[in-house]
């Protein structure tokens, strides 16, 4: 049985780091055997079919391969698609409702990182930054007239920051239709 699947790579194409194009990236994952094989925007969003379900092994397969390949240590988030569909229909209510009025980012988790977890690490300013643990995902949402004073970029410098991988609101929505 064929399932789709979603690697979210972590730390590929930011800042001048691990630069990979995409159609490498695609023919890479095209090598370890997957099909359909689809990427999404240069920030490492590879939705591809494969028939394996233990997806512990599939995400330890996928860094290997990478890591071999693209001379990096990757780092992969590793979702079907349903279950993507499934986190989006569990974001608390009004998560990107007011796309005028805030910036809303799901923070996916590196397994064994749990949202309780990350949550309990997770710095917030009052009135500005609104967090939400899901299913191996923290729904972040920040007010965009007080985005300096938001503590999403202080969050990048701790060491729970290399377990997670952050896509916004409408890449997320995006990749669950592709």
């Amino acid at each position: 049985m064929q399932v789709r699947y979603l690697a979210l790579l972590r730390g590929i194409n930011v800042g001048g780091n691990n630069i990979i194009k995409m159609s490498d990236l695609k023919a890479c994952f095209e090598a370890i055997g997957f099909t359909a094989v689809v990427t999404y925007i240069q920030s490492g969003n590879v939705l591809f079919d494969s028939n394996v379900t233990d997806e512990i092994e599939l995400t330890q397969q996928i860094e290997r391969a990478l890591s071999e390949r693209f001379d990096y240590q990757s780092k992969v988030v590793l979702l079907s698609q349903q279950a993507l569909i499934q986190l989006i229909a569990a974001a608390p209510t009004g998560f990107g409702a007011s796309p005028d009025d805030y910036r809303y980012d799901f923070i996916f988790l590196k397994a064994p990182l749990t949202s309780t977890e990350a949550l309990s690490k997770i710095k917030t300013k009052a009135g500005v930054d609104f967090v939400t643990a899901g299913h191996g995902v923290l729904y972040f949402a920040r007010l965009s007239s007080k985005s300096s004073q938001s503590q999403m970029s202080k969050m990048m410098g701790t060491a729970i920051y290399k377990e997670m991988t952050i896509r916004n609101w409408n890449t997320t929505t995006k990749l669950a239709v592709l």
